[in-house]
């Protein structure tokens, strides 16, 4: 037993060894999900606060009128563009590069009988988006309610009490990171796996190692071992861009983050396993890839939340192998969830787990 299992060690360093010389393997593992991680990052990393794209059109030539103009560029709210007059804010509008227009006439602000600066706040907007135009309408109305009690203070008999409750305040990133994390364990356990054994295949290095007294089982685990390696390396990669760039913050344990990480690598790669020792070649290996993997991406709350999708599509997704990875690693990173907590994604985990393997042993051909 223990030659055998000194068998499986040595297997496991020289794929090791043999992966970090692959240039093409180490950019897919590591670089391609870095890239994902950047992008998606500053596409979601700040956007807690609702800001909107305007232009100012100033009409007015009065110092309350100047004042409004200046405050709103002043606002982290509004992101005031500089436009040469109202035609070409209205292009811009139309392009999708402004949200709308405001405009202050020219008697806007002046004084009227009562002493009191007034006049009509105009805000201009595509007609087909009327979502944007109610936001920025109440944002706009709550400025000039602060600026109405300013000039004439009121008592309300009626008023709102706004009360914060505690809330886990995810972000968008937050809840896209797990996802990207699945990604990579996906693209490790699937991806390279199958390109790489069915390239073994055509060059007959696999044919030379059957040769040797090794076992297809020393195989599977040597490489599983060597997977399980390079996928904590490309993920705690992953880990140190988004706490450094992001500011990313881990809720949960490490430990308990890295154990499921674990069994998920070991879980995919039982796929790529099976695609890999089943094709003859890349020929074969490629589209079976692609239908093994393309609906867990895009069905498994990788790159969006499963619960924006119709509800009988939930049912089904849920059972997919990458949906409970995400959401283990979801709940661990977002909510501080253990792997105690985990029991139902654990167990169809684990039935997967078996099932693939299962049938990776069966299927797997030497050449």
């Amino acid at each position: 037993m223990f030659r055998q299992l000194s068998t499986v060690v040595v297997l496991t360093r020289s794929f090791t060894k043999r992966f970090f010389r692959d240039k093409v393997a180490l950019f897919f593992t590591f670089l391609f999900p870095l890239i994902f991680l950047i992008i998606f990052g500053f596409v979601f990393g700040n956007n807690n606060t609702v800001r909107f794209n305007v232009a100012v059109i100033n009409n007015s030539d009065n110092l309350f009128a100047s004042s409004f103009a200046e405050n709103l560029q002043n606002n982290d709210i509004f992101k005031v563009k500089e436009v040469e007059s109202f035609d070409k804010a209205k292009e811009l509008v139309g392009r999708g590069e402004l949200d709308a227009i405001i405009e202050l006439d020219q008697n806007f602000g002046k004084v009227n009988d009562k002493n009191i600066p007034s006049g009509q706040l105009k805000t201009f907007y595509d007609q087909g988006d009327n979502q944007l135009v109610a936001t920025l309408s109440a944002v706009l109305q709550g400025t000039l309610d602060e600026i109405n009690e300013q000039l004439v203070p009121r008592s309300d008999p009626v008023t709102l009490a706004v009360i914060p409750i505690q809330t886990s305040n995810l972000s968008s990133f937050d809840y896209t990171f797990a996802g990207l994390i699945g990604f990579s364990i996906l693209s490790l356990g699937i991806f390279t796996m199958s390109e790489g054994f069915t390239g073994d295949k055509k060059s007959g290095a696999l044919r030379r190692i059957k040769v040797a007294p090794i076992r297809t089982w020393q195989l599977i685990v040597a490489t599983a071992t060597n997977r399980v390696f390079v996928g904590l390396i490309s993920i705690a990669i992953l880990f140190v861009t988004a706490l450094v760039v992001f500011n990313f913050e881990m809720r949960g344990d490490y430990l308990n983050f890295i154990l499921f990480c674990i069994i998920s690598t070991i879980c995919m790669f039982g796929f790529g396993m099976a695609i890999a020792g089943w094709a003859k070649d890349a020929t074969q290996a490629a589209p079976l890839t692609q239908i093994v993997a393309v609906p867990m991406m895009f069905l498994s709350g990788v790159f969006f939340p499963v619960f924006l999708m119709p509800e009988w599509l939930q049912s089904i997704t849920a059972y997919i192998p990458l949906t409970p990875i995400v959401e283990g690693l979801r709940m661990i990173i977002t909510e501080g969830k253990t792997i105690i907590d985990l029991g139902p994604q654990l167990t169809i985990i684990g039935a997967w787990t078996i099932f693939i393997y299962v049938l990776a042993f069966k299927i797997f051909r030497w050449e």
